[in-house]
């Protein structure tokens, strides 16, 4: 696969007339979802939002359909072990995915999926709590995945800053990832509960195990899982909901969506 990332399938990037010519031949918008934290010495702190989105990108370029800029949402802390959302957060968090998947909907777009790139599972209780009164009517679905849940195993995992997530970027964003910045000394597990004393890094040391054709395989199978689960959901709705919803995208029709 090309490390490049192709602008064709970005929605903010798109003209009118390509988004409505894209999403009459696949009516799928994909939405990669991220926040900023720490990823070691060597990563970026946007890691996760960015390695969703690129994973998407790569997705839409050979299955059709168009990817949202990527968000970067926060959070509880305290929640980490958690699978559900903090009480006090949850609300406002859905309510804006909501309005963000309701306008997608408006947009034309038939599927919907979200794609968590920080593998944790209140993110993904968000997008898919987010998702269900927008799907209600039947006439669009949507789902919510890990950018792995479809397509882990031997070639395709992740973790945190360690092999996976480092392979991932020496793929996409290879100047942006500094080895040694680690040093040479043995790193120092994370402890979840303390969170303190550690190098920020879970999973296989990055320093042996990352390489970019383990990204690339991995963005590669990633890539394909979601695309295929895009096809299967769009099959999924009755025939007369599977095609893009609008006359055209045009001021009458669409406006500041």
């Amino acid at each position: 696969m090309d490390p490049h990332l192709s602008t064709d399938v970005q929605l903010q990037f798109m003209r009118p007339l390509q988004l409505e010519e894209a999403l009459r031949r696949f009516p799928v918008v994909y939405v990669p979802f991220g926040l900023i934290e720490w990823h070691g010495r060597h990563l970026p702190l946007g890691n996760d939002a960015m390695k969703a989105h690129a994973i998407l990108i790569k997705c839409a370029e050979t299955f059709g359909g168009v990817v949202y800029p990527p968000l970067y949402f926060p959070y509880a802390r305290t929640d980490m072990g958690s699978k559900e959302l903090h009480p006090e957060e949850a609300p406002w968090k859905v309510a804006m995915v909501t309005a963000l998947f309701d306008r997608i909907k408006a947009m034309g777009a038939r599927v919907i999926i979200g794609v968590s790139g920080h593998n944790v599972s209140q993110q993904l209780a968000m997008i898919n709590q987010a998702l269900v009164p927008v799907v209600a009517d039947g006439t669009v679905t949507g789902i919510g995945l890990w950018e792995i849940s479809l397509s882990q195993g031997p070639e395709s995992s992740s973790d945190h800053a360690a092999k996976w997530e480092t392979s991932n970027m020496m793929f996409f964003y290879p100047d942006l990832v500094d080895l040694p910045a680690l040093g040479q000394a043995p790193l120092a597990p994370v402890d979840w509960k303390t969170d303190v004393g550690h190098d920020g890094i879970s999973g296989l040391d990055p320093r042996i195990h990352a390489s970019v054709e383990v990204g690339r395989r991995n963005v590669e199978l990633a890539a394909t899982a979601l695309g295929r689960k895009a096809q299967a959901l769009l099959e999924s709705l009755p025939p007369h909901f599977r095609t893009f919803s609008l006359p055209a995208i045009s001021p009458e029709y669409w406006w500041k969506t």
